[in-house]
């Protein structure tokens, strides 16, 4: 498998889980992890990850920085994706 898919998968599924502790977190009252923590793991290749979280977990769906962020970041990276694998 390339490189690169693996790291993608695993990014992803890092936003994901990030995603979830962080909703746990928060329905515990306990220390939260970063919203800048949260958008560098979207923007590092994790916007499907963050999106999946989001949906599963209804978490950050109210704030309009994840609403239209996390959308627009995983829509640059599909487009890289293309570019790179239709070279």
């Amino acid at each position: 498998m390339r490189p690169e898919l693996i790291y993608l998968a695993g990014i992803n599924i890092l936003t994901f889980i990030v995603f979830g502790a962080d909703k746990y977190k928060a329905r515990h009252h306990r220390y939260r992890i970063p919203e800048n923590t949260l958008m560098f793991l979207t923007a590092i290749g994790g916007g499907a990850g963050a999106l999946a979280g989001m949906q599963v977990f209804r978490h950050k769906t109210k704030h309009l920085k994840f609403r239209l962020g996390v959308p627009v970041i995983l829509a640059a990276e599909a487009a890289v994706l293309l570019w790179y694998f239709a070279r």
